[in-house]
């Protein structure tokens, strides 16, 4: 009953409870930092205007809402083993919660679909599928789980019903969390298995026939050699950030379908919670590591030369 629940008091020392604040605040700055840098490049310099780079802006902006709006009170809940920040929060923590999570799962769905076509069909991807068509299929994933989203959590009255004192908690039915399971991560990530395993082969068959034909290369071929090797490194870059993901999603979907029937699974839940969160910080420093492109526009970015006429033309792709 609302009337009986109370916040715990805390049972940790002042220093560990500082010292969790100011690890929660890092990781939350870290992750609204790397993730703007992320957007800031993709965005200003037209030369990362590629379809694949679109979906990692896409990404970004749905990491950078988990940095700002999920992540602080989230920490500070399993911090505080309380809600503090009102109703309102609550159901704004709710919503942003659910949109990012499918916006994310959806949005690296559509980048093994991205790399699926590049590398199996890529004269029908280099003809039929610009930045302008996935900045279309971008924009309605958002506009989906929009709607989606504000649907399932209104019918199951998370925006409507008075919450009590110090709790927030979603309350979402057995058939709509059967749904969203299915909906947010059994087919989207079946697809990024199935296709990104296609993506591996074709480019294990491609990289085998580039080295059996390597005399008397003309000109054209040569060029032809150079495309297919970078939708290959460009493949293989995004697998790495595609695994990341699952990995992160993995524990959290793992541990919310056991906690569905054993209540004292609930603490490895919220531990699921925090990996799944933390790979919105971890997405900008495997930009950061692999991606020339990422490095070059950071130096550009940190050194104000961003701020100079014409620096959006500035080369900083390389493959």
């Amino acid at each position: 009953m609302c009337e009986d629940y109370s916040c715990p008091e805390r049972s940790v020392s002042l220093s560990v409870y500082v010292i969790l604040y100011v690890a929660a605040a890092a990781v939350a700055l870290l992750t609204v930092c790397g993730n703007l840098l992320v957007i800031i490049s993709v965005s200003h310099f037209k030369q990362l205007h590629t379809p694949a780079n679109i979906l990692i802006l896409s990404l970004a902006a749905s990491d950078l809402l988990v940095g700002v709006f999920v992540m602080p009170f989230q920490l500070t809940l399993l911090i505080e083993s309380c809600w503090i920040a009102g109703p309102v929060m609550c159901a704004v923590l709710k919503f942003v919660n659910f949109q990012a999570t499918s916006v994310s799962v959806h949005t690296v769905a559509l980048i093994a679909v991205d790399r699926f076509l590049a590398l199996s069909f890529p004269f029908f991807y280099s003809e039929k599928i610009s930045p302008t068509v996935i900045c279309i299929a971008a924009l309605l994933n958002w506009l989906f789980s929009l709607f989606y989203n504000f649907r399932l959590l209104y019918v199951n009255g998370n925006f409507t019903d008075i919450v009590c004192p110090g709790v927030c908690v979603y309350v979402v039915d057995e058939i709509s969390s059967f749904v969203d399971l299915l909906i947010v991560f059994v087919m989207p990530c079946t697809l990024i298995i199935i296709l990104y395993t296609h993506v591996f082969v074709i480019a294990k068959k491609h990289a085998t026939a580039i080295r059996a034909v390597q005399v008397h290369n003309s000109t054209e071929s040569s060029k032809n050699k150079i495309s297919d090797k970078s939708e290959r490194k460009a493949a293989m870059l995004l697998g790495i950030l595609v695994f990341v993901f699952l990995l992160c999603l993995l524990p959290y979907y793992t541990f919310l379908v056991i906690s569905y029937s054993i209540v004292d699974f609930i603490f490895f839940r919220d531990v699921g919670v925090i990996i799944f969160f933390l790979n919105s910080t971890i997405n900008p420093i495997i930009y950061a590591l692999f991606y020339p492109w990422f490095k070059k526009s950071l130096r550009i970015i940190f050194t104000f030369k961003v701020f100079q006429r014409d620096s959006s033309l500035m080369n900083v792709q390389s493959y």
